[in-house]
């Protein structure tokens, strides 16, 4: 059975990068201005240096408008805006916040919420540093009462880490990776049979064929494929009910229990399938959906974003039966990897999928002498804890 093997994306910037390259504008801007460009937001998720859906015009607007309110009813939430030569290059969405997790320390953070598994900002292959050096440049001027920039669900080793990291180095700035850890990532050149037969012991594959066939017992299986919008409501409708029939329902965290993470589900699948990003699959029995996975193309990569199974035939692993077939991802011409988007040491996919990608919580320091102080003695404390 092969190891878990730590997969590096290729990145960009190379050691040639220019690290005092500059140019550019950036505004920090409220999240509703972005509504006057989609266009110009979806140009730049096409380009950008690392795909991020949770940040796509389609994810991110439906996201913001179920979440972003404070108790007085007005938004939290800006957007760091850069542009190069009238082009929208780059885009982050920020929040100032009083705690940082359970402590009361100010901060600028990125802005994620609990169904939004990526944070790494969409920018433009090519404008990295440049980015950087414009968002901490700001930071530095803005401070407000935030001590550091804290940044969410970072790819740590991808080409927005390393451009950061080099600029944090020529400035002087400490910055330090506070949080990592390491999800189940599917990245093989090899065929879905062979990668299956290497990530999975005979006795397990035996297993999972005896199911099939015992479930095949009960009815007609099939498995459905799509990637338009055929059907897409009656199948985000079947999905609700399924997750809600099951653990994720008894326990009050299923989608459907909160009408705003409905919502979202629901507004980003339309958006998406209309952008050609979504695809869904199904396990049906008699042409009832037992177990359903949708998942987002953001070519070179693909994300898991949610999957639901029937309990009812838990006997037959219908979950695992169709990650199964989503190793038919491998064949994808122009996808070379899928982010599980799990937790670490997910009980059901980190056995499939035996790849992994480190994602980490950065914080960078911002401000003057005194800020950056207080900072670096913050962090020292924060890497001495995990240490």
């Amino acid at each position: 059975m092969a190891t878990k093997a730590q997969v590096k994306i290729p990145a960009h910037p190379g050691k040639d990068t220019d690290l005092r390259a500059g140019g550019g504008r950036l505004t920090c801007v409220p999240w509703r201005a972005l509504q006057q460009d989609i266009a110009g937001w979806d140009a730049l998720a096409r380009c950008a240096s690392e795909p991020n859906p949770f940040f796509e015009s389609w994810y991110l607007l439906p996201s913001l408008e179920a979440f972003d309110a404070d108790v007085s009813g007005g938004e939290r939430v800006s957007i760091l805006r850069f542009e190069q030569d009238g082009v929208l290059r780059g885009l982050l969405p920020i929040v100032r916040q009083s705690r940082y997790y359970r402590w009361p320390i100010p901060n600028m953070s990125s802005w994620l919420h609990a169904n939004c598994f990526l944070g790494v900002p969409l920018v433009a292959k090519g404008a990295e540093v440049p980015f950087w050096r414009a968002v901490l440049g700001w930071a530095d001027r803005h401070p407000g009462s935030a001590l550091f920039l804290h940044l969410r669900d970072i790819p740590v080793g991808g080409p927005l880490h390393l451009a950061l990291q080099g600029v944090a180095a020529m400035e002087g700035r400490t910055m330090a990776v506070v949080h990592r850890e390491d999800r189940a990532m599917l990245c093989s050149d090899r065929l879905p049979d062979a990668y299956l037969e290497a990530s999975m012991s005979g006795k397990k594959r035996k297993e999972l064929r005896r199911q099939y066939n015992r479930l095949r017992d009960e009815g007609a299986v099939a498995f459905i494929r799509q990637t338009d919008e055929t059907d897409l409501i009656q199948w985000i409708d079947q999905f609700l009910r399924l997750e809600a029939g099951g653990w994720k329902g008894r326990a009050g965290s299923a989608l459907a229990a909160n009408p705003a993470t409905a919502r979202v589900f629901r507004e980003s699948l339309i958006g998406a399938a209309r952008a050609g990003k979504l695809e869904r699959l199904t396990l049906a029995l008699d042409g009832r959906p037992i177990a359903m996975l949708a998942t987002f193309l953001a070519s070179p990569g693909a994300f898991s974003f949610k999957t639901a199974f029937d309990e009812d035939y838990a006997r037959f692993s219908p979950g695992v039966l169709l990650q199964r077939e989503n190793l038919a991802m491998l064949q994808r011409a122009n996808i070379k990897w899928c982010d599980s988007c799990a937790a670490a040491d997910h009980p059901m996919i980190d056995h499939i999928w035996r790849e992994r990608r480190a994602i980490g919580r950065i914080s960078v320091a911002i401000g003057g002498s005194v800020r950056r102080a207080a900072f670096r003695q913050l962090a020292k404390m924060e890497l001495r804890r995990l240490s």
